[in-house]
């Protein structure tokens, strides 16, 4: 019994009726139109004079115009704003955005004249049955009403059988109930296939949901290589310089060196982190503009410690933004894993110019012990080789003449 009065009276029955409502409201002026173009055909006096017939016409015409206003595009964001908040429909089964298409406004027309059309004919009864409910109901307990002239053509005045008015009340009312959830459930069921994407729409929704999963992607990226490398780097040099101390011998300028480095790498990466942040606050979804270039590039070395020595083979000349842009995360990683592996051993990183490409090599000597793995691997050299393959071109890290080498080409 609770299940069934759930069903014709809860909470998500009582939002489709007030749908049903809504609908049957937005009716009346195509309803109105119509009473006026019957009364027009059959003579009648006035708008809303006529039999029960001339209204159903009325309805009859009304139903068209309303569904021929549903093809302009505004008609599908207005119906399923109504359906999302009525009908108990998961919200990611509708369409965004007005119809474009011939389908998807055909369809939008069908639906608005299925909603508007159900909504009228559930309105009505809405308005109508509960009255005359309560007038069945009273007639046993008023004499007035059991003397009027259908009662006794009923030929329930005096008769015990009066008292069945009340059940009968009660029955016109669940059915009431009944018809409305009914009518309901079949607007919540047709709703995502008539006010859903079509596959034009699902194919875009998916390319869009594609691009900003790679934006996330490479903005991860980007908070991945500039603050490992920060933390690889701050870790190195004061390492360094507490060695130094610890010694037993002080160099005041080694030391003022590391700080110095440290206090410009810190700089750098909170500038970078804000500007990584901002994005994500404004929930842009391209990362073009994030992170310094190339000119960044002797910065980016100087912080690295003292151990690291910058070269740069033949006249790099105008480089685009984006190769500048990645060459410079390359660079940065490739510094990062030479501090995390080479203990504090030179590192060289040469830029190289040619007529068909660009050319990254990093280089350190090969620790003596092979370096402590990660349980699940790290991101930096696949994050490389992520980036070369972006821009087109090849990345590769191994051992070579005993040295550690990252060696990345980069077409022009």
């Amino acid at each position: 019994m609770r299940r069934w009065a759930g069903v014709l009276l809860g909470q998500r029955a009582r939002l489709r009726w007030l749908h049903l409502i809504l609908g049957g409201a937005l009716f009346m002026p195509y309803w109105l139109v119509g009473t006026v173009v019957m009364a027009l055909l059959t003579g009648g006096g006035g708008m809303l004079a006529g039999d029960l017939g001339t209204r159903f016409g009325a309805y009859a015409v009304g139903l068209p115009l309303a569904a021929v206003t549903a093809l302009f595009p505004p008609a599908r964001p207005m119906s399923v704003a109504a359906a999302r908040a009525l009908c108990g429909v998961p919200a990611e089964r509708f369409a965004d955005g007005p119809a474009r298409g011939r389908g998807a406004r055909a369809r939008t027309a069908g639906w608005f004249a299925l909603h508007l059309g159900a909504g009228a004919l559930v309105s009505g009864a809405s308005l109508a049955l509960p009255p005359f409910a309560a007038t069945v109901a009273a007639l046993p307990f008023v004499p007035s009403l059991r003397e009027s002239e259908a009662v006794r053509d009923w030929g329930l005045d005096g008769s015990p059988w009066v008292w069945a008015a009340v059940p009968a009340a009660l029955l016109m009312l669940l059915a009431l109930a009944g018809a409305a959830a009914a009518t309901g459930a079949l607007l919540a069921r047709r709703a995502p296939r008539l006010l859903g994407p079509d596959p034009a729409e699902r194919l875009a929704a998916a390319e869009r949901r594609a691009a900003e999963a790679e934006a996330r992607n490479r903005l991860a990226r980007e908070l991945h290589d500039s603050v490992g490398h920060a933390l690889s780097a701050v870790t190195l040099q004061a390492g360094a310089a507490r060695r130094v101390l610890d010694g037993g011998h002080a160099d005041p300028e080694f030391v003022r060196e590391a700080l110095t480095a440290i206090e410009e790498t810190a700089r750098r990466t909170v500038g970078e982190l804000d500007r990584a942040l901002g994005l994500l606050r404004r929930g842009e979804e391209a990362v073009e503009g994030v992170g310094p270039g190339l000119d960044a590039l002797e910065a980016l070395v100087r912080g690295a410690g003292p151990g690291v020595a910058l070269t740069v083979d033949g006249a790099l000349g105008p480089v685009p933004e984006t190769v500048s842009r990645e060459a410079y995360r390359i660079v940065q990683e490739g510094l990062t894993n030479a501090a995390r592996h080479a203990g504090g051993a030179p590192v060289t990183v040469r830029l190289g110019a040619r007529a068909e490409e660009w050319e990254i090599v990093v280089e350190n000597p090969l620790p003596a012990r092979p370096p402590a793995v990660r349980p699940h691997g790290g991101r930096g050299l696949p994050g490389i080789a992520e980036r070369a393959r972006r821009l087109g071109g090849t990345a590769g890290a191994g051992p070579a003449d005993g040295v550690w080498r990252l060696a990345v080409r980069i077409p022009r």
